[in-house]
């Protein structure tokens, strides 16, 4: 009799969370917007710092962000490259807001949109001055915060906006040090576009004129079918109680085999200089392989970087997340 009444029990949870999980709302976002958003970026070529390219990609950016109603701001600068040279730098800005939420603190969201100038992953020698193509290693996250950004811009017109958005596309944070360089050995070689903002947010604190920012994600190579994201590193030791929130509301959503509750090793990403330099809490949402060689998937840093390595649902997954923790 116990057993039967344990029986019942068990039932009637298991439909009562079925039920509820059938209640969630889907968040507003739309896969096949931001796999267009990617293929667009790809017919531009490789996103190379000073490519031409590179200029036409910033340019269609910025008229995307302008066309879904945000205030857009272009950051230029320069930072030093692995070789000591002078690199210019083009931070991409675009800002949600209405009167209502004008005085929250601004939430944080960010990619990078160049490539790599190298194939250095390449297992022929020859083949590894190739530029990246970077569907996935730039374009996928960059595809998946337009779609966000439309939809902000949808919010904004309609002043349900809970919170101000900035969304940045961060420059050069994909030439650090090749492998196959033999010189003198730099430090703080990658996101050099995020080690730029962060620095010159970090003066505007100094002389209290900085946003305040509540937390930040950066999404980096989340377009892969077969993606999984890990805890990283850094995340958690700075921005821990984002990172569970985030994975919470994955969870809640049914993505919680795609965002792994394994903990992944430091990874150094444009997340790593805002959470260091501008004190403002960044979690990394980053496809992460712990077992492979390099911690990172077979196409990485590779001339395969291409569209059969995007996926919708994926794309569908990360997008729902980020707009439910908006």
């Amino acid at each position: 009799m116990a057993g039967i009444v344990c029986l019942f029990i068990s039932c009637g949870k298991q439909a009562q969370e079925q039920q509820q999980a059938k209640e969630i709302a889907r968040p507003a976002f739309c896969a096949d917007s931001a796999y267009t958003y990617i293929e667009q970026q790809m017919t531009f070529g490789p996103r190379v710092p000073n490519s031409e390219s590179h200029m036409q990609c910033v340019i269609w950016l910025i008229e995307q962000l302008r066309a879904f109603g945000a205030e857009v701001e272009l950051q230029k600068g320069t930072m030093v490259d692995f070789r000591g040279h002078n690199q210019q730098v083009y931070n991409i800005i675009g800002r949600f807001s209405t009167p209502k939420v004008a005085n929250r603190p601004h939430i944080l969201l960010c990619a990078h949109y160049d490539t790599r100038p190298w194939c250095d992953e390449e297992p022929i020698s020859a083949d590894r001055y190739y530029n990246v193509p970077g569907a996935n290693d730039g374009a996928s996250g960059v595809g998946v915060l337009l779609e966000v950004a439309r939809q902000l811009g949808k919010q904004q017109a309609d002043s349900t906006l809970h919170f101000p958005i900035d969304i940045i596309f961060f420059d050069v944070e994909d030439s650090g040090t090749p492998v196959f360089y033999t010189g003198m050995e730099r430090s703080d070689t990658w996101c050099l576009g995020s080690q730029m903002w962060a620095k010159n947010y970090a003066v505007q604190q100094l002389d209290g004129k900085a946003t305040t920012y509540q937390f930040g994600i950066l999404l980096d190579m989340v377009g892969d079918p077969k993606a999984v994201f890990p805890l990283e590193y850094f995340s958690t030791q700075y921005a821990q109680n984002y990172q569970q929130q985030i994975w919470r509301a994955a969870e809640q959503l049914g993505y919680n085999k795609l965002f792994s509750h394994q903990q992944a090793y430091p990874i150094t990403d444009d997340h790593y200089y805002i959470n260091t330099v501008a004190g403002i809490p960044c979690v990394d949402i980053i496809h992460y392989e712990i077992g492979s060689r390099t911690g990172f998937p077979s196409w990485w840093h590779t001339r395969q970087d291409d569209m059969q390595n995007i996926g919708k649902e994926t794309l569908q997954a990360v997008g729902e997340v980020v707009m439910k923790m908006l």
